[in-house]
Parts: C-alpha cells; structure tokens; sequence
C-alpha cells in the first residue's frame, strides 16, 4: 500500500492510468460468457477538436460503458471518426491556398487530391481522439473505425445499390440548399439561419389583357426573372374573377398565369404572391401542385449564383453574369423606371422604394455565404416509405426515446418526411457507384464492370463524379462498425442449433430470434451486439442521423439499431446564451481538464445532467467538483493513517455497533438509488446521490464518528469492526463512483492495499436490502 501524498494533483494519475488501461486491453470486450452491452459512439469529424458538447455526450456514454462493465457485461463501446466531406475538404484545400506557390483543388486530378487528403488524415486528422482519452473515454481503440475504411465503404456502396434496386433511391431534379461558395448541395443542418436587416419590395405585375394590375410583394425582386405563376387563394373574393388569366411580366415580359393555392394568405400583404418553384422551398410545392414539372421550373442561376438565361431568353444580357446582390440592384432600379415599383410610405409620410424588414437568411455555416436554394439533378432516398417501420417501432417501444417528451417531435417530422438528398458536389467522400451512358441513363452498380454489364457492351460510361451525403454512410454506424458489408444475412446464425429462426415484429420488419449460442438476446446479431443497447447523442441530430440509423437498421438488419435512445440537451453559456466563437463565450473543455481534472468536469456534466434539459456551464461547480475529489482523498490520507485497508469481501463485514450498522444500511440505500437512477437514465440523480452519501454521510459523519479521541494526549485507536466496516464503505464509494471519476476512483482503489484486479473490472456492489437496519440508523442519527 502506497502512501498517498498530501496534496490531490489530477494531472499526475491521469496520463499514468489511462495509458496503463489502454496497453493492458482494460477497454476490450473479453468477457466470451458475459452478457453482450454495446453502444457506438455518434463518429466525431475527422478534422474536429473536443468542444464542451463532446465533452457531455462522451461523459454520458463512458458512465454508462464503465457501469456495464463493472455489472459484468462484456461492455464494448465502438469507436470511430466520421470523414467529414465539407470540413475535411475545405481543410485540405485551405492548406493548398497557403502554399508558394498557392495550389486550387482542380490544379489536381482527383484521385491526387484524394491521396493528398489521405495522407492529411494520416499525419494530421484524429487529433479528437487522443482529446477523448484525456476525458477518460474508455473506448475500444483497438477497433477504431472510420467511415471511408475499405469495410465500412463497402458496406455504404453495398446500400446504395440495394436501395436502388428496390426503388427506394432515385435520381430527380427538386430544390436542394445550395452553397454558391462551396459550389454543392448540403444538408439542413448545415445550415445557419441569421437575422439581417432587408427590405420588402411591392410590384405590379400587369394583367396580360390590360385591364389592370396585381400587386405582389417580395424580399427578392431579382428571382421574378424566373416566376412562373401569381398565386393567390381561391377563397379570396378579390381575385376570384382572375383566376386562369395572366399577367405579363415586367421587363422579360413572359405571360405566366394567375393560380389558386392555399400558400396565399388573403390576410398577409395583398393576398398575392409571385411563385418562383426555381428558387424557393414553398414555391416548389405549389408549383408542383398547379401540374407544373421540375424540368419545365426555370433555373436563372448557376453554381455559384450568378444570373443565367431562362430558356425563353428574354432576360436583358446586361443582367447576365451578375451576382444576387447586384442583379436586385439592377431590377429594382428597372422596375421603377419603367413604374412597377409602388413606393413605401413611411410613418412620417415619405416615399421609400421598400418597406425595411428583418430578414431570416439561410447561411452556410461554413462557407459563410447566402444559402440559395437551387433546383438540381440530385440523388434521393425514399425516406418516407423507410421511415414507417422506425415510426413503429418507436410507437410500440421497440426503441425507448429518452426523455419521451422528444416522441412528439419524432413523430411529428417522420410523418412529414421529405425525399432525402444524399448526393454532395465534392471529391472527398464515398463516390456515388453510378455510371452514365450517352444517353445519361444512370446504371447504378458495386463496380464498374457490374455497371457495364448492365449497360451492355460498347456502350461508354462516365461515373457521376458526386460523393454521398456524410449523414448516409453514419446511419449505417450501428451495424457497419462490427462488420456488417452486406454479405451477411440479416439474423445471425444460432451456434447451438444451426440454424435461425424469425418472426414479423409490429415494426412490419422480419426481426431476429435466435439465441446466438451463449452470445445472448433473443434478435441479437453480429456476435450479440446487435441491436446496440443504448445511443446517447444530442437532440439536434435526432432527425440527421438517429432516425436514419433506424430507417437503414430497419431495413437492412431487419432490427431496429438500438434499444434506447437517449437524448440530451445542449451546453450553454452560464448566462443560458448559446454557446459561439462570435459571441466570444465558447468554453474549452480541455482548458478545465488542465485546471481542475478530467474527474471534476466529468462529474460536473453528470450532476448537471437531467433528462435532456440544456445545461448552463458554471466553472465554481467545476471546481466545486473537484473539491469533491480532494475531499474523497483526504478521506482515503485519513483511512490509511488509522489502519483502513481494503476491504476482501463483497458482502457487508458483520456489524455490531449502531455507528457501523448505519453506515452499512446507508451504504446499500445509496447502491440502490444508484442503480434506479442508472436504470432510468437520470445521471444527475445518480451522480448526486453518490455525491450527498460520500461527502456527507461518510466523510463529515461516519469518519468523525469513529475518529479515534485524545485521552491524556494520546490518539486512540479505532477498533478492528469499524476498521472493517470503513474499508468496505470505502470500496463501495470507489466502485459507485468510478463510472463518474475514473482517475482518482483507480488511484485511491489501488492505494488501499494490494488488489488482484483494477477497479475498471472490479464488482458492482450488491444491493441487499436486507442488510438495512432501520434502529441503527434511528440511533446514529438520532
């Protein structure tokens, strides 16, 4: 038994255990007649540092991996990174913008840009992971994953075609969020709705048979080059009689027609508004209403949103070629030279050519440009038909969302589900295994030779140079990780009876029953670690990769990737501000692991934890947390200076004194709200019921009430039961606490006395409740 010094230093164990847990294979699963626990990590970019969110949602997940582990489950916690299409990319080509000479990403073909990418990822990328260990993530790094590994990229190719071929993944031409400065499609979450100051134009569109006008009104004058309609509501007395008829556009001077639809609100403005499917979200949807096909909806601007010939070719060619900003400018000034623009009246009476507004602008969160959105050919799942069964199956508990209140957001999108486009305009990433003919008849296939066969022989193909959306290789993330490539049936194989039977689950889907040898669960496949147990992830990707996990999980494993899935909120600023660079108040994680301990923030973000409610950062609770370990510490300097020792049984020593029967009921009460908090998924509950117990009940109470007293200024001695008992509390409280403090748990565990085993794969305590003593406690306490 170790000395322990004076004072606690984080810094001094947490390099020293972690490596020791890693090279001694503490993180595998070695446990062959174990119950099977599994949970995958959500894959952190490639290029991505540890901010204070990863910090949570990796907390959360090691409490869970560590406690699993110390019940004796073969407890596996997979993970890996995810490639990043945009943000590695941009990546690469800023340090090519950098060099002497600067280089652009087309000075390269693409397959040297690609190895020029592999090779930053080798030197550079990952760095996130070596920011996880300093967390105390106990991971299985012997098995790290990354999303373009040749395994997982062939399981990703080996859904794109299956999609394919059952029809749920087309190729269509709709309205994606287009990033002019990143020149591709990108996904909702990427990107940033900010709030500018704009303005609000009035126009008249006049009716084709001269006998009036409709006024419209708009925060983008310049896409009425491309309108293709008036809408305006059928019940709307005012427009009734003109319905059908048309109006001739200002300045290109195209007849489009007055249209009815319920996008137009009689009570907003004029009760009119211009349709424009080309260019806007909603626009898209009536036109489609009104019969109008996406090949026929008119396309004025290119990759990089400058303004284009319609197909009729009347835009003025002094308009060609301008950006959105200058072409407003220009169309503005020719609508009131030529009298379509009505002046604004402002309160004091004075004419404006706009009514100011703020405007909600989509941005891209990394370009940092206007977000248009642009009407494309792209790729699609059928997201809808994949989301019924995953609506099922969180509707008959299949799959538990914690908290439930997020089940009405669930459903409430997956019911309402789009056509999900999976394809990005970039070089990194899985490349789309699709192959174009002359024609541009699209033959989807594994390899090219599969794909010529298809076309038939003489037929020349070129490869669609688009990369598949991050988000549709990470939904395979459950599956793919633990080797999943498509070649595998989707049950897995009994090891007793050879064979493997199913059923049809109220999901629709043909789910797994067989036992899978000494494995485990009933529908438990790959080895028995799928379904995965638990996902922990934040809220705001519930829809980007949860439900997408599901829908492919559903689909192609015939299970549903997850028994759990818990959500938690976000980490704000102590303010309750959201957390940004541009507000200056992002907080680093790593900055409070150097001050306080990887332990201290650790439990911090359990303690602050409950059931998906945002947490505001207080750093005085950070440090108060680490008060709490040098109080457990100093509690451990005061066990070995009295003969404490560790203690050699699981079970409770036999008592006698009232002081050690409390403690010992104590002891085992707080093992029991642990493990229903545990079981709940209340984190805060459980770490706070560690917390009152340790610091108060054991330390200020039991300790003081043992101390051994001065007689004659001579220390006595704490007799051998209490010894006993204390040694086994202190066991208790380290095995209860490790889970939430990992570092200093080890350190105190092993400077108790010699082990045969380290903490990380010691015992849970036993909740006995037979243990408790209601008189002892009424006499300790009384």
């Amino acid at each position: 038994m170790s000395e322990l010094p004076k004072t606690f230093d984080p810094a001094s164990i947490e390099s020293r255990w972690y490596a020791h847990w890693e090279a001694s294979g503490q993180f595998r699963p070695d446990r062959p007649n174990a119950e099977p626990w599994t949970i995958v990590n959500p894959p952190p970019n490639v290029t991505g540092s540890l901010h204070i969110g990863h910090a949570l949602d990796n907390t959360l997940q090691d409490i869970l991996t560590r406690h699993a582990r110390l019940k004796g489950k073969d407890a596996l916690w997979v993970v890996g990174t995810d490639h990043a299409g945009i943000a590695t990319q941009m990546v690469v080509e800023r340090q090519m913008g950098a060099m002497t000479p600067p280089q652009k990403r087309t000075d390269l073909s693409r397959e040297d840009f690609i190895a020029k990418v592999w090779a930053w990822k080798e030197e550079s990328g990952g760095e996130i992971t070596q920011q996880l260990r300093r967390l105390g993530c106990s991971m299985d790094w012997a098995n790290e994953r990354f999303t373009m590994d040749e395994g997982f990229s062939k399981a990703v190719l080996k859904v794109f075609v299956d999609l394919h071929k059952q029809g749920l993944l087309y190729r269509d031409k709709r309205l994606v969020n287009w990033d002019p400065g990143l020149g591709t499609a990108i996904s909702d979450l990427e990107v940033e709705t900010r709030e500018i100051k704009g303005s609000f134009w009035h126009l008249r569109y006049p009716l084709a048979d001269g006998s009036g006008f409709i006024e419209v009104a708009t925060t983008r004058p310049e896409t009425m080059l491309a309108d293709m309609a008036v809408a305006v509501n059928g019940a709307d007395a005012r427009y009734t009689g003109l319905i059908g008829k048309q109006v001739k556009l200002p300045i290109t001077g195209r007849l489009i027609p007055i249209i009815a639809d319920d996008h137009a609100d009689p009570e907003l403005g004029s009760g009119a508004v211009k349709i424009t499917p080309g260019h806007d979200f909603n626009d898209f949807e009536v036109g489609k209403r009104a019969g109008m096909a996406a090949g026929a909806m008119l396309n004025m601007l290119d990759a990089k949103a400058r303004v284009v010939q319609v197909s009729d070719g009347l835009i003025p060619a002094e308009l060609l070629g301008l950006t959105t900003a200058e072409a407003r400018k220009a169309v503005v000034a020719q609508l009131k030279a030529e009298g379509f623009l009505i002046a604004h009246l402002d309160k004091d009476g004075v004419e404006h050519d706009a009514e100011p507004r703020t405007i909600q602008t989509p941005y891209g969160d990394r370009s940092g440009v206007v977000i248009e959105p642009w009407l494309t050919d792209q790729w699609y799942v059928d997201a809808k038909t994949l989301a019924q069964p995953a609506i099922e199956a969180v509707r008959v508990g299949a799959i538990d969302i914690v908290p439930k209140t997020w089940e009405k957001t669930f459903f409430n999108w997956m019911e309402n589900i789009q056509p999900w486009c999976v394809s990005r305009q970039l070089w990194w990433g899985h490349q789309i295994p699709a192959w174009f003919g002359p024609d541009g008849t699209p033959y989807v296939a594994e390899t090219e030779a599969e794909a010529q066969a298809l076309a038939g022989a003489g037929v020349t193909l070129v490869r669609d140079p688009d990369v598949l959306d991050t988000w549709f290789s990470s939904a395979l993330w459950p599956f793919a990780t633990l080797g999943w490539d498509g070649t595998q049936p989707p049950f897995a194989l009994s090891e007793v009876e050879g064979q493997a039977t199913s059923d049809t689950s109220a999901t629709g889907a043909s789910t797994s029953l067989s036992t899978n040898g000494n494995r485990g669960r009933p529908g438990s496949q790959l080895g028995g670690r799928y379904p995965n147990d638990v996902l922990i992830s934040g809220f705001d990707i519930l829809f980007f990769w949860n439900a997408r996990m599901m829908m492919q999980g559903l689909h192609f494993m015939k299970d549903v990737p997850f028994r759990t899935l818990y959500l938690h909120g976000l980490v704000r600023a102590a303010d309750g501000a959201k957390m940004s660079k541009s507000k200056g108040n992002v907080v680093n994680p790593l900055g409070l692991i150097d001050q306080y301990g990887a332990d201290a923030l650790r439990f911090f973000m359990a303690a602050m934890e409950s059931q998906g409610r945002d947490i505001k950062m207080d750093e005085k609770r950070v440090e108060g947390y680490r008060n709490f370990a040098t109080k457990l510490w100093n509690a451990a300097r005061f066990a070995q200076a009295n003969g404490i020792v560790a203690s050699t049984t699981l079970e409770a020593p036999r008592a006698e004194l009232a002081v050690n029967k409390w403690i010992i009921a104590e002891t085992i009460a707080t093992v029991q709200q642990v493990d229903l908090a545990l079981a709940d998924y209340r984190f805060d509950g459980a770490a706070n019921a560690i917390y009152q117990f340790a610091w108060s009940r054991f330390c200020d109470w039991y300790l003081e009430l043992i101390k051994p007293q001065m007689v004659d200024d001579v220390r006595g001695q704490i007799d051998d039961e209490s010894k006993a008992v204390a040694g086994w509390v202190l066991d208790q409280i380290l095995v209860l606490l490790h889970p939430f403090m990992p570092f200093i748990t080890e350190e105190l565990w092993h400077a108790m006395g010699p082990r045969d085993h380290d903490l990380i794969v010691a015992t849970w305590p036993m909740a006995d409740a037979r243990s408790l003593d209601p008189e002892a406690s009424r006499k300790s306490t009384g």
